[in-house]
């Protein structure tokens, strides 16, 4: 059965009257309703805050104007409707400008009028509620200390910047090693700027297929090309009036960086097939784990457009040089995973802290989390040892020459050890081993299955 947290007074004279209307709004299961049958006895409870008061316009102490005022004064959130006797526009319109919501002459039809107004009433509360309760998570959640865990000098630099970039729409650009949480700077950024009730937009350029990555950004018309059955609106539409997330920026194809700058400039996109320009309001940050001025520099990336999305720039630190932090971030994921999988809390022993503390961490904070929940499900008390953290690259070393192979086999298991390490992002592999994609793909099309 439901709770009764919705409050409802009736304020009428009239009890028969008013244990009518009672009797109508019960049905809904949510709603506690307590009647008063003079103004005075209304206004002694209004401290109570009831979410809406139902009064009638002719009470035998006061009329409806004297107490809806009072009521206003003491509880200017709670919803009045006025019940009157009579169809009076001139008092309905007073009444509606001293701040009643609604107001229902008497007749056949008012507890189902009534009952549907208190209805949408109660809806719209609702929804107000969670919005602002949603709101209040997302701060929190966002809040800077909680989006990245540290207290390194390095970090308290990053969070300086971002400090900065909130203040204004900046364009941002993140840099940093793949790992380095440059998403989470973007999203604490945005959830902490005047944006933050806007749509937050990720929209990753490495994992979209080159052919596509136009109608991605920008939409397309029905009919514009082979598939495109519906009209479909683009990311830069969906975002208008948040924020952008472009990562991997540095993997733009030339051609969709001279289309991108035009929307940049002129602040409107054209879908694919279109002709109509559709303004836009969006905030853009972007992030790479490349030298965006080497890219320049090599003829790969329009200058024009790099100044365009550099604007403030922030480098998100490996975690090599963060130093303690890496322990607080291991304490933080070891507690997260033992909470969302029911766990005893673990510690972290002295020696697996001295393993942390002297391995590189190539992949940065994304494995850290993997080491240390692997950590977790290998460890059987309330304690993580050295011999639980799955760091040791000599050991990796030992293990790709403990056979004899080919030049060709060696290769290819370096480029598979790649792979599951990023993911299966052929052009980041392709980037960080310095080969063509097009040996990657032969290698992943000859592996036998």
């Amino acid at each position: 059965m439901k709770t009764r947290n919705y409050n409802i007074f009736i304020v009428e004279d009239n009890l028969l009257y008013a244990k009518v209307l009672k009797r109508q709004l019960s049905q809904n299961e949510s709603y506690n309703i307590e009647i008063f049958e003079n103004g005075k006895d209304c206004l002694a409870h209004v401290t109570d805050t009831p979410d809406v008061i139902t009064l009638d316009y002719t009470l035998p102490d006061m009329n409806g104007a004297e107490v809806l005022k009072e009521i206003k004064k003491i509880s200017p959130e709670t919803h009045v409707i006025i019940i009157s006797g009579q169809d009076d526009i001139n008092t309905a319109v007073t009444l509606l400008k001293d701040g009643a919501y609604d107001y229902i002459a008497k007749g056949p039809d008012t507890r189902e009028r009534l009952e549907n107004i208190i209805k949408n009433i109660h809806e719209s509360d609702q929804l107000r509620k969670e919005n602002t309760y949603l709101r209040d998570v997302v701060k929190k959640k966002y809040d800077f200390k909680n989006v990245i865990q540290g207290n390194s000098r390095e970090i308290d630099q990053v969070f300086e910047l971002m400090e900065k970039a909130v203040r204004t729409n900046i364009s941002v650009s993140i840099t940093g090693e793949t790992g380095t949480g440059k998403e989470l700077i973007a999203k604490g950024i945005h959830f902490n700027s005047s944006r933050k009730d806007k749509p937050f937009i990720p929209v990753n350029i490495s994992a979209i297929p080159e052919t596509l990555i136009e109608s991605e950004l920008f939409g397309h018309e029905k009919g514009s090309f082979t598939g495109a059955d519906l009209r479909t609106t683009g990311k830069f539409e969906a975002a208008d009036g948040g924020t952008l997330f472009l990562d991997e920026i540095a993997e733009l194809d030339l051609n969709i960086q001279t289309k991108l700058l035009r929307v940049i400039q002129e602040r409107e996109v054209i879908r694919v097939g279109g002709l109509k320009p559709i303004p836009i309001d969006v905030r853009i940050i972007t992030a790479t784990h490349k030298n965006m001025a080497t890219l320049v520099s090599d003829g790969k990336f329009r200058q024009d457009l790099y100044y365009r999305l550099m604007g403030l720039p922030i480098e998100a630190p490996p975690l090599r040089d963060r130093g303690n932090d890496v322990i607080l971030l291991a304490k933080y994921f070891v507690n997260e995973f033992c909470k969302e999988n029911n766990l005893t809390p673990k510690n972290i022993s002295k020696e697996a802290t001295n393993k942390l503390l002297t391995y590189p961490f190539p992949g940065n904070i994304r494995e850290l989390k993997a080491i240390m929940e692997l950590a977790c499900v290998m460890s059987n008390d309330e304690n993580i040892r050295e011999e639980h953290l799955n760091v040791s690259i000599k050991d990796d070393v030992k293990n790709l020459l403990a056979k004899e192979k080919t030049l060709e086999e060696y290769t290819e298991d370096i480029i598979f050890h790649f792979l599951n390490s990023y993911n299966n992002n052929v052009r980041l592999v392709a980037s960080k081993l310095n080969i063509g994609k097009s040996t990657i793909y032969r290698m992943i099309q000859n592996k036998p299955n």
